[in-house]
């Protein structure tokens, strides 16, 4: 079973990743000494096949991702798991899967219902990142947490009506990071398993962030509580 790729920095993610089954470019100088079999295409094909048509010049046909497991993610000390509970949006897995691989995540978790899945738009917004990112789909949320808790993990979750302040808790530990869906963020029962809910102060008009951003900012505010 196979899958697509395109734009070009997912392009040669897979191809360095030795991921690619088969390759779709407009010209030859960039694949022909590669080692793996390619066609030559005009745009319209790629428009196609791509079906967005972003995809600049690079599309290609990849072996199946490989999920991990949430074991292959654990670490002794200082570890980082991302916990996505409901994320809906393309962009916003494919944004977070890619600041997660660029800040050194030790790994990204989302639920197998209800949310959206890696698939190739997502792919396109991670931007390469899906090929050294470990990211396991899981059925259950809470039992996973749990499951962490056991494992020496402390649950932080975020909430705009939370009291405590992202910047005021200590992150020296082991720490599963829960990112809540668009529009309703945490679901209770992934609520009720946090050991801290903390949140983003909004000084301005608008009350919350793009889930990406949030995940973002809270990301490197973890990594630099931690130096």
């Amino acid at each position: 079973m196979s899958d697509y790729v395109y734009g070009k920095n997912s392009f040669f993610e897979a191809l360095d990743n030795h991921r690619v089954v088969m390759a779709y470019v407009l010209t030859d100088k960039v694949i022909k000494d590669k080692g793996v079999p390619y066609k030559v295409v005009d745009r319209k094909t790629l428009d196609r096949m791509s079906g967005s048509g972003n995809h600049q010049g690079y599309l290609a046909e990849v072996r199946e991702f490989k999920m991990s497991t949430v074991e292959e993610m654990l670490k002794e000390k200082n570890g980082l798991i991302v916990i996505l509970d409901g994320i809906q949006d393309v962009h916003n897995l494919g944004a977070i899967i890619r600041t997660c691989e660029c800040a050194g995540v030790d790994g990204v978790i989302y639920k197998s219902h209800n949310a959206v899945k890696v698939n190739d738009p997502v792919a396109k917004v991670a931007s390469g990142a899906l090929e050294y990112m470990k990211v396991a789909e899981v059925t259950n949320l809470t039992n996973t947490i749990r499951n962490l808790k056991k494992k020496g993990y402390w649950i932080v979750g975020s909430d705009g009506s939370a009291q405590q302040e992202y910047t005021d808790l200590d992150y020296d530990m082991n720490t599963v990071l829960v990112i809540g869906s668009e529009g309703k963020g945490m679901s209770r029962l992934v609520s009720e398993e946090c050991d801290f809910i903390v949140k983003l102060p909004m000084k301005g008009h608008v009350s919350s962030l793009n889930a990406s951003v949030a995940a973002g900012i809270l990301i490197y505010n973890i990594l630099s509580s931690r130096k």
